[in-house]
């Protein structure tokens, strides 16, 4: 069975039951019995209208549910309205799904749950182990974020915004289990890219791709972070770039300026640069003041201070990182690390290890232990 396509129809199959008035609860429940039934009978016996299929069955399901609800016996009379065999009306509410699982009255995380479940397909025991949690944990945030929206109704334009963010945080999750959840993203914003005109959707696209090329250059076999500046360029995927920068170029021609174009835009610069050396680190100054205007973020200033410490200088890099907060998350590793360009290795190991206590990420953390070794063994040469 073609996984690929079964995914690829769920947000339809999903927005048609919602249209025919079933509550987004009932239905998506429904919809994830009617794909059960496809796994089951498809490999055997596949339909030639996959999602009339799918309609047909969900739709079903939902009224065997809603009969045996007796507190919902009245939904029984539209038992008579279901339509005849046939192809399924061409109608994709794929977006209104995007701006309900965005909703905001919903948490981040079960905003992302949520999307993945609902537009993207995924089975809880699948997102359960991309967040590495337990199947029944992930269970309990999807059905009260299902509970959450299900009275929901749209009488006005959802938030782009929005959903564009929750679609970052699934992207930022990166890889783990036996989900790619960055892939995941990129398919997702592309469904998304082809259901709203909007530039900052191109943009999001755009960076998701740019960033996403340089994966495989991002780990050494150890499975230890290797730097931007010492990753192997042979090994970035040249037609993601390429992709990427033609998205990008389209979406900043029609002069809209967001976040994730801005964003975007300092990815192209670094992918453009055949060695890391020849980066336009002034062009990514650049950039960075119209994100942080855009933005007002701190951290966005934070590595506008590494791009200053590598256009000017590390020491405008440190004058420009003083006049922000020393608790930001990674300021201590911005410091080190310019401490470090600047000769100060005394500073710079003190800087590292601190950041390393700090660091979340334990991939992160041993990158940056490593790097207060190293410091050190300079420091003991110098002597």
């Amino acid at each position: 069975m073609d996984e690929t396509l079964v995914r690829s129809l769920t947000p339809s199959v999903l927005s048609v039951l919602v249209r025919r008035g079933a509550d987004f609860a009932a239905a998506e429940d429904a919809v994830q019995e009617a794909l059960v039934e496809a796994v089951r009978r498809w490999p055997d016996d596949p339909p030639k209208d996959p999602k009339g299929w799918l309609v047909t069955v969900a739709w079903r399901r939902f009224l065997d549910a809603a009969r045996a609800d007796t507190a919902r016996r009245r939904r029984e009379d539209r038992a008579e309205e279901e339509p005849g065999p046939g192809p399924a009306p061409d109608v994709d509410d794929t977006l209104q799904l995007y701006f309900l699982c965005a909703h905001p009255s919903l948490s981040p995380s079960s905003a992302v749950a949520l999307t993945l479940r609902a537009v993207g397909g995924l089975t809880t025991r699948q997102i359960a182990r991309a967040y590495l949690v337990p199947e029944a944990t992930m269970a309990q945030r999807i059905s009260r974020a299902k509970r959450t929206v299900s009275g929901v109704r749209f009488d006005r334009p959802g938030d782009v915004g929005t959903v564009l963010r929750v679609l970052y945080l699934v992207f930022n999750e990166g890889y783990s289990g036996d989900v790619d959840l960055a892939a995941e993203a990129i398919r997702l914003t592309r469904q998304l890219a082809a259901s709203v005109d909007h530039p900052e959707v191109a943009g999001l696209l755009a960076l998701m791709l740019l960033h996403h090329a340089r994966r495989a250059a991002r780990t050494a076999p150890d499975g230890s972070l290797v730097p931007l500046a010492e990753q192997d360029r042979g090994r970035w995927d040249t037609a993601a770039i390429a992709e990427g920068v033609r998205i990008l170029q389209a979406a900043l021609a029609r002069d809209r300026l967001g976040e994730f174009q801005a964003q975007a835009a300092i990815a192209a610069l670094h992918a453009d640069a055949p060695t890391a050396a020849e980066t336009d680190w002034v062009q990514i100054v650049e950039w960075y003041d119209e994100l942080a205007r855009l933005t007002g973020n701190p951290v966005v200033r934070l590595n506008r201070a590494v791009a200053v410490g590598e256009a000017d200088g590390p020491r405008a890099g440190l004058a420009a990182l003083a006049a922000l907060d020393d608790t930001l998350p990674r300021y201590a590793a911005v410091a080190a690390y310019l401490h470090e360009r600047d000769g100060d290795l005394d500073t710079a190991a003190r800087l590292y290890a601190e950041a390393a206590h700090k660091a979340s990420d334990l991939a992160e953390r041993d990158h940056l232990t490593r790097r207060a070794a190293r410091v050190n063994s300079r420091r003991r040469e110098v002597r």
